[in-house]
């Protein structure tokens, strides 16, 4: 992750009708006057807009980035009970994080601790296991205590001598216990002695022995709790104040097998993220490979979960899988004992949050130290299915079973993983036609998508199923992707009425551990911190409202022209050859044209790959290589055709055709064969983040000569294929910078008057609250900074800055700062 130290931007604009009051230093313009837009916001309190429900704005925990093993579960130590394998990951052997002196042997036998618990340690005389943890090590504090666990068995008797320490010395009195007979749990506490990122854990022992579930955690757990959280990171999830929480996943619920994990499936270590292998004492819960390329020790299991969400007061929201997977893998399992096992599961869930102690489920919750129900009230089925009418079939299953026996229990279904295209319009359909209540949607897009897509939700029919907005994020870290995202909640508060639930994603990112970004909060073994983002979603979730009130504002002059740009060819892990290369402008006139029967000395290699004149084509052969683009032509080209023919050699993919190239960052491309060769699309790149355009499923053949032409003119595109029209779209959105909504809080009465600019230049604004009668003075908190900057260990750019504003009537007039999120607090008389 970039660090930066950019200081925030605290210049703020003052009129003669309100007058800003506040501690922080207000630097004034270097030369002259800042420069300003003038605009108008209009409220008309006397009517009522949206409501806004308590659980709208929520979290979304999936174990990525090493959010749970290495993350919020507390456990210091890595690869406790010795179950790591190439499973997980080629690097990993089932003493992966463990140093060993003298001789250990990892065993799979009928001696271990429990069916679920496959390994354990088998360990001779005089033999030290010293664990390394997470990143640099065990992270200890002076003063505190630690609470070691180990699972031991020496039929003849041993001592097992346990220490921590680092590269400095012993880190706290080394604990000594005697050990006889068969498994027996042993327990120490230590004291750490100083504080250190760099710990260990040694456990030796004088004699013969078998260990395994070697666990270490704080004492000072997310509110005491034995096993725990990790406090840091738990109570900065909990200052969201998160209505919902939805869990596990994600990708973990919807990829690998189906199948339990047990003899009878041979103990398949790759599978589908299933609730009851996570309940239980976790010495006895099974392990799992991680989709994203670690192990799942499943310490942080569903129980856990469920205690959290009601620990911060959020609506617990779990996630089962459909039987149908997703994230890459697409296939539908055919099954049908194991999709009724599966939907049996969903119903004992059920029970197990909701029933009595007298039930099976309830029984087992109660033993884990939770008599009463857990309150569940919405299950999701599925996630991200790519195989839409697979998915709908199996989902159908599962909402009869649930409705029937639990009418009261909302079934969440889904939209696929984009924001549009052939599945997503394939879902929605089947959901309207059938009824269902809510729909999940997901979309990772650029900044400048969510500008544009301020209204997405203006037009949802009102009477259909409401949407749960379930994962989002505009690809970067940055207060410029706060900044855009903070602009289109102002969308999802306007239309409450349809967006119920909305969860930023992904939450939690390990920095040593890293597969996804952007990511809501960063740590690694010894802080954390919030970026850019989780000071704009923290700034909203806790400034929700309970009700829209409607309001209007002017716009910003549109400066939008023509789709411009030269032209480009390129590959994504695929071998291609082009050849006759013709753009050609509206009036006819040639512009560029190349049959490669001499050098390509007219192309640019911009990317990656290996390209060369190969009998008449312009071939890139790297067939592994991504991004492979070249160049040619002048950026400022406009309304032209680009015909070009393509032939796919070998490869996973097809190819990228690109028109509207400014730079390397910017630039419009048609995927042909994109996606895994499922689909075609047009995808817009923006300083690099992408948004697709339009998409239909499409494959492409290998051998074959494919005709395409693109035709740009103006803001539209229209696109052939082998002499057929395939698509055409008009990319006229408006990046809008200046966003607002306001809402009133039920609690305090208060007119909270939410303003994104998101531009380089003040926003001077007058307010108008239609004739409501209001306080003097207003609470007001600003995020300002860079553009660019973003949050980090050492440093915090954005960070908000509460300030008093003075003047205040039902008519005043505000400067918002350049690149800023304010949120005025106003007092109703």
């Amino acid at each position: 992750m970039s660090r930066r130290s950019t200081r925030p931007r605290l210049r703020l604009g003052l009129t003669a009708a309100a007058v800003l009051v506040t501690t922080a230093l207000v630097p004034a313009p270097a030369h002259g006057e800042a420069p300003v837009t003038d605009y108008a916001i209009t409220v008309d309190p006397s009517k009522h807009g949206a409501a806004i429900d308590d659980t709208m704005y929520g979290l979304f925990l999936e174990d990525i980035n090493r959010a749970a093993d290495g993350g919020l579960y507390a456990e210091l130590v890595q690869n406790r009970s010795f179950e790591y394998s190439t499973a997980d990951n080629r690097a990993y052997t089932s003493l992966t994080s463990w140093d060993v002196d003298g001789s250990a042997t990892v065993v799979n036998d009928d001696g271990r601790l429990h069916a679920n618990n496959r390994n354990y340690a088998r360990v001779a005389a005089g033999t030290t296991l010293t664990n390394s943890g997470y990143n640099s090590g065990l992270s200890l504090r002076s003063g505190a205590k630690y609470d070691l666990s180990v699972w031991a068995r020496a039929e003849t008797g041993t001592t097992l001598t346990l220490t921590l320490k680092d590269a400095g010395g012993v880190l706290a009195t080394a604990q000594q216990k005697a050990v006889k007979g068969g498994w027996k749990q042993y327990r120490a506490t230590f004291t750490a002695m100083r504080t250190t990122a760099a710990g260990r854990l040694a456990v030796a022992s004088a004699g013969a022995a078998a260990l395994d579930e070697v666990s270490l955690f704080p004492r000072d757990t997310y509110k005491k709790q034995p096993g725990g959280l990790r406090k840091d990171l738990a109570e900065k999830l909990a200052a969201l104040k998160p209505g919902f929480l939805r869990f596990p996943g994600g990708c973990l619920v919807n990829t690998g097998s189906m199948e339990d994990y047990s003899e009878a499936s041979g103990w398949q270590r790759a599978r589908s993220y299933q609730w009851k292998d996570t309940i239980g004492p976790v010495e006895q819960r099974a392990t799992n490979a991680n989709f994203w390329g670690y192990n799942q020790s499943y310490g942080l299991g569903y129980y856990e979960y469920f205690r959290f969400a009601e620990d911060v007061g959020a609506m617990p929201l779990p996630v089962v899988p459909a039987l149908v997977t997703g994230c890459g893998q697409n296939r539908a399992v055919v099954d049908d004992a194991l999709l009724k096992r599966h939907i049996q599961d969903t119903l004992d869930l059920i029970e197990f949050a909701n029933g009595p102690v007298t039930s099976t489920w309830g029984r087992k919750r109660a033993d884990m130290g939770h008599p009463g129900p857990f309150g569940l009230t919405h299950v999701q089925v599925g996630n991200e299915e790519n195989l839409p009418r697979e998915f709908f079939e199996r989902f159908t299953k599962f909402r009869t079973a649930i409705e029937a026996k639990y009418p009261g229990i909302t079934v969440v279904s889904n939209s696929g993983p984009a924001a549009a295209g052939a599945t997503f319009d394939t879902l929605w359909q089947l959901n309207r036609d059938a009824g269902v209540a809510m729909v999940d949607e997901h979309y990772y897009n650029s900044p400048r998508w969510f500008l544009e897509n301020n209204q997405r939700y203006d037009s949802y029919d009102r009477s259909g199923p409401k949407v749960f907005l379930g994962e989002y994020a505009s690809q970067g870290n940055t207060f410029g992707n706060g900044l855009a995202e903070a602009a289109f909640m102002t969308g999802l508060e306007r239309n409450a009425d349809i967006v119920k639930l909305a969860s930023y994603a992904p939450v939690l990112a390990n920095e040593d551990y890293v597969q996804w970004r952007p990511n809501l909060i960063w740590f690694n073994n010894r802080a954390s911190w919030g970026s850019a983002n989780y000071e704009v979603q923290k700034l909203f979730m806790n400034n929700a409202g309970g009700r829209v009130v409607p309001s209007e504002a002017t716009s910003t002059p549109s400066v939008s022209g023509p789709i411009s740009g030269a032209v480009g060819l390129s590959t994504w892990a695929t071998a291609a050859s082009y050849d006759d290369v013709r753009v050609t402008a509206a009036d006819g006139r040639t512009l560029l044209t190349d049959d490669f029967s001499g050098p390509a000395s007219a192309w640019t290699h911009t990317g990656g790959g290996s390209w060369a004149v190969q009998d008449g084509q312009y071939t890139q052969t790297a067939i592994a290589a991504e991004n492979t683009t070249v160049t040619a032509g002048d950026r400022a080209w406009r309304d032209y055709d680009l015909r070009v023919k393509a032939t796919k050699q070998a490869g996973a993919e097809g190819f990228l055709v690109a028109f509207g190239v400014k730079d390397t960052g910017n630039y419009y491309w048609w995927n042909l064969g994109g996606w895994g060769n499922t689909a075609h699309g047009v995808e817009r790149s923006d300083n690099g983040a992408k948004t697709t355009l339009i998409s239909k499923p499409g494959t492409i053949e290998s051998g074959r000569a494919y005709d395409i032409e693109v035709k740009v003119r103006g803001r539209q595109v229209t696109l052939y294929l082998d002499g057929k029209e395939w698509g055409a779209f008009t990319d006229d959105r408006v990046a809008e910078p200046f966003r607002q909504v306001v809402t009133r809080d039920p609690a305090t009465g208060d007119l909270i008057v939410k303003v994104v600019n998101a531009q380089a230049t003040g926003a001077r604004t007058r307010v108008d609250l239609g004739g409501a009668r209001v306080a003097p003075r207003a609470r007001v908190t600003t995020l300002a900074a860079d553009p660019s900057a973003e949050n980090s260990e050492t440093a915090t750019p954005v960070a908000p800055v509460r300030s008093a504003l003075t003047g205040i009537s039902d008519t005043f007039t505000y400067t918002f700062p350049a690149n800023s999120v304010t949120f005025l607090r106003i007092a109703e008389r």
